[in-house]
């Protein structure tokens, strides 16, 4: 039995979402550990990759694939699944990585469960697996001969094996057909106000609501989340009124985070909030309302003006 990773490159780097994955699947105690990379796999992930404990690291430099299309990536792990004779294929719950397991999924004709935070048993493979935007767990089977599933982010911190892996580069032999390319990425761009790549892989989040009070009333919330080494998040309320930019707003028409720890100040926690932060680990609410729903579903709750409580606690971390 093996298990191989999708892993995705982040400056020459597995991106953390990928390490996660690959700690997860380590995990399971499925057997030989096997990576697989879409283009050429640089130094530093072929050593992110041995320090996880791989054996193999599976290639696919096609200049084909300079360009991301999620049924071409699919041929790749798939190729990737044959040479490492994968029983389990595991992805990082991205969107590229859940869009190109159900691409694998629909090409052979398996079942997928994304979004994965806990595995039961693997023979069956039971999973639970977060739903309605994390903000519930579903317990669910797995009957396909090759299972298939993708990683929550942060459902593990990222660890090192007892011993590296060999992480042998080994290159694939794929032929990318024509049809496979016909849906692809061909410019990105960077948005104006932004994007949420600090928020969503931030191990703590600073979240402002209504109870800021305006635009000029953030300023506690931004030294706090610098302080902390984290980013700030924002209820759509916030955005709504334009006080801060969309990119940083949290929620079902948001950012999904899951951060080790939110700490959501002045945000009523409405269903679509909750939504988008209840993957976090510890959620600390900061509101003078007792009854609010954040505060009531919070893991501990401050019952104050944030624009008291925030500066005190600046003054206790010094």
């Amino acid at each position: 039995m093996s298990v191989l990773v999708l892993v995705e490159v982040e400056e020459g780097r597995a991106s953390l979402v990928s390490r996660e994955a690959l700690t997860f699947a380590r995990g399971l105690g499925a057997g030989d550990l096997h990576a697989v990379v879409v283009g050429a796999a640089p130094d530093g992930v072929v050593a992110d990759a041995a320090e996880a404990g791989v054996v193999a690291v599976h290639t696919a430099d096609d200049p084909a694939l300079e360009r991301y299309a999620a049924a071409a990536w699919a041929a790749v792990v798939e190729a990737g699944g044959r040479a490492a004779r994968a029983d389990l294929v595991v992805a990082p719950g991205t969107g590229r990585g859940n869009e190109v397991l159900a691409h694998v999924a629909a090409r052979r004709n398996l079942r997928m469960a994304a979004n994965v935070v806990a595995v039961e048993s693997l023979s069956p493979l039971v999973v639970q697996r977060q739903v309605v935007g994390g903000a519930a767990l579903e317990r669910a089977s797995v009957d396909s001969r090759v299972r298939l599933m993708s990683m929550a982010g942060h459902a593990v911190e990222p660890s090192p094996a007892a011993s590296p892996g060999a992480a042998t580069v080994t290159p694939l032999a794929v032929t990318i057909d024509p049809k496979d390319l016909r849906a692809q990425v061909v410019r990105t761009e960077q948005r104006e106000t932004g994007d949420a790549s600090g928020l969503t892989a931030a191990r703590v989040v600073v979240g402002a609501g209504r109870g800021a009070g305006g635009p000029d009333g953030f300023s506690g919330v931004d030294a706090l989340a610098t302080r902390l080494g984290g980013a700030v998040g924002v209820s759509r309320v916030v955005t709504s009124l334009g006080w801060r930019p969309h990119h940083e707003q949290v929620g079902q028409t948001g950012s999904r985070i899951a951060p080790d720890l939110y700490i959501a100040c002045g945000i009523s926690g409405a269903i679509q909030h909750w939504a988008g932060c209840a993957s976090s680990k510890t959620i600390i609410a900061v509101n003078t309302d007792p009854d609010a729903p954040m505060v009531t579903k919070a893991d501990y709750a401050v019952i104050g003006d944030m624009h008291e409580v925030v500066p005190a606690l600046l003054d206790e971390l010094g």
